[in-house]
């Protein structure tokens, strides 16, 4: 199995709405942010698969190490050497890579947040700086694209924060803001206990119109002459955006289940969006 292989089948098997989102990509593009998207789940993986902190740790410091190998060395996994070429052609700035990385150790040191702000930041190094990367390999002339693919990636990571609160409390961790559970009336205890009420489904609304508000930020900033070439962020929008719709008329029931669009679904959604824009 080549490098490239072991990303697609890496992205195809994640059933992730990216994977649908660079479909209609040209080949060397859409090699490059498979490569990207196989990282960031390689890594993803390292925290949510390991029990042991110090072990996760130490999986992470050697990541760091392969990344540092694409520009100074020689990585060994085929995840990097994909990234290679990738790196090269358009310019992908290391420290955005490993910064990718201290994002996912966020969750190591931490499974609450303090305020919207706390959790920003790591909305920012998980999300936004995939969509600064992704950008970028996509194609962008202009720097208000840098805006649209930060917000766009908060936008994300809002949504995916929004649709794993149960399976999040399952694994102990609360994203939602400790001051926004105190202003709702929502005890932590509700949440990993998963008891639905009033408050909670208010809360949810909040969230839902917070990520929404993101999504709109960044279809403002999207300059016109990078519309096209930012298509595969239009199309996860798209898929995401249907996503909290569904997840708000089905009532905010996220404690107990996962709520997702279908495969066929997500693929009509693509192909709309990619042939409108």
């Amino acid at each position: 199995m080549t490098p490239d292989e072991y990303c697609q089948d890496k992205a195809a098997k994640s059933g992730s709405s990216f994977y649908y989102s660079f479909l209609f990509l040209p080949p060397p593009r859409r090699r490059a942010i498979t490569a990207l998207y196989a990282f960031c789940r390689e890594v993803d993986d390292v925290v949510d698969e390991t029990d042991d902190a110090g072990i996760a740790r130490t999986q992470l410091a050697w990541w760091r190490g392969q990344i540092n190998a694409c520009f100074d060395g020689a990585p060994e996994h085929p995840v990097c050497l994909a990234l290679l070429p990738a790196i090269r052609d358009y310019g992908l700035p290391r420290e955005q890579l490993l910064e990718i990385i201290d994002g996912m150790e966020m969750d190591l040191d931490q499974s609450r947040y303090l305020d919207f702000k706390g959790l920003q930041l790591y909305c920012y190094r998980v999300a936004s700086v995939v969509g600064l990367l992704a950008s970028q390999i996509f194609g962008s002339t202009h720097r208000d694209t840098q805006k649209y693919a930060h917000d766009l990636g908060i936008a994300f990571q809002l949504t995916n924060i929004i649709r794993d609160v149960g399976e999040d409390a399952r694994r102990g961790r609360i994203y939602l803001p400790v001051e926004e559970l105190q202003r709702f009336n929502v005890r932590a205890a509700d949440i990993l206990n998963a008891r639905y009420s009033d408050a909670f489904r208010q809360l949810m609304e909040f969230q839902i119109a917070r990520a929404r508000q993101y999504y709109e930020q960044a279809m403002a900033a999207l300059p016109a002459q990078d519309r096209s070439a930012q298509r595969p962020g239009l199309v996860m929008a798209a898929i995401y955006r249907t996503l909290l719709d569904e997840i708000e008329r089905d009532g905010c029931r996220v404690l107990d289940r996962r709520i997702a669009l279908t495969p066929l679904r997500k693929l009509w959604l693509a192909w709309k969006t990619w042939l409108k824009n």
